[in-house]
């Protein structure tokens, strides 16, 4: 229900219609009923927005200061920037099997010059960035401060950093913990002013440690490794019914059925079994 607000606004819901307030201006949304039975599309439509979320939500505390400059004095917020520029720009594959492609990801959009060289290693106890700046850059921006971001997707953290050094430094070694230096991460910078009041665009410096597996994909493998447990106690008991009878096959309903689930399952698992061992 609907009250009435300042200058004659109403907060709230009238009909279909929500009105509220976001960011001091006045905004309203149209609600409906979803249906019972949602289409393929729908469904590809929320995978997505599940994939997303998911990469946004650990990623929050960068983006709500590195996306603040492009979200002021709109009607939009850091979390708004980011969900949109992850769904429409970086989202790659197919439903159920959509994935992010992390080298399309945009954490920020500003003036401030990025360096024309970036690179980030692997070292002992963590990693190193280094990066390169034509020298007027250098000179003009050289108390800019070098913000950093280091994406686990296989832990489903992040670490912001926000001050992790300035852009004179042209390199800086970050320190991890054991329990994340082998982890595989995807590694993102920028540049903010010295004076805070301007951003530049995000850099997406690399991958280490390899790629991680999606939450999907690792739903697939444990849906096959289970899959291929059933056809190993499948196989053995058809072997053994063979080895008792001497090769015979058993005209039973009971056998037919165990052999046609058997040939079935070993055309699908057989080689992957194989090449496991």
């Amino acid at each position: 229900m609907a009250i009435s607000g300042s200058e004659g606004r109403f907060i709230g819901k009238i009909g279909n219609v929500v009105y509220y307030m976001l960011n001091g201006q006045y905004v309203s949304r149209t609600i409906g009923l979803q249906p019972k039975r949602k289409s393929k599309a729908q469904l590809a439509n929320q995978h997505a927005m599940s994939v997303t979320m998911d990469f946004v939500r650990v990623v929050n505390d960068f983006i709500k200061v590195s996306l603040a400059f492009e979200a002021k004095g709109t009607t939009k917020n850091a979390h708004n920037l980011a969900t949109s520029y992850v769904k429409t720009e970086a989202l790659t594959g197919e439903y159920p099997n959509m994935r992010i492609d992390y080298s399309k990801v945009i954490l920020s959009h500003g003036d401030v010059p990025v360096p024309v060289e970036v690179g980030v290693t692997k070292a002992e106890g963590g990693v190193r960035i280094k990066w390169e700046t034509t020298s007027d850059i250098h000179w003009t921006h050289e108390n800019d401060s070098v913000m950093v971001l280091l994406y686990f997707p296989g832990k489903d953290r992040s670490i912001p950093m926000f001050n992790a050094g300035r852009r004179k430094d042209a390199e800086l070694f970050i320190p991890l913990h054991k329990d994340y230096a082998n982890e595989p991460m995807e590694v993102y910078m920028c540049f903010r002013s010295a004076d805070g009041t301007a951003i530049s665009d995000s850099v997406y410096l690399g991958n280490v440690n390899g790629t991680a597996m999606t939450r999907q994909e690792i739903i697939n493998q444990q849906k096959t490794d289970k899959d291929i447990l059933h056809f190993k106690a499948l196989e053995a008991k058809y072997l053994k019914i063979l080895e008792e009878t001497g090769g015979a096959m058993p005209n039973t309903k009971a056998f037919r059925v165990l052999q046609t689930e058997y040939k079935a399952l070993k055309h699908k698992y057989r080689c992957i079994i194989d090449q496991r061992e």
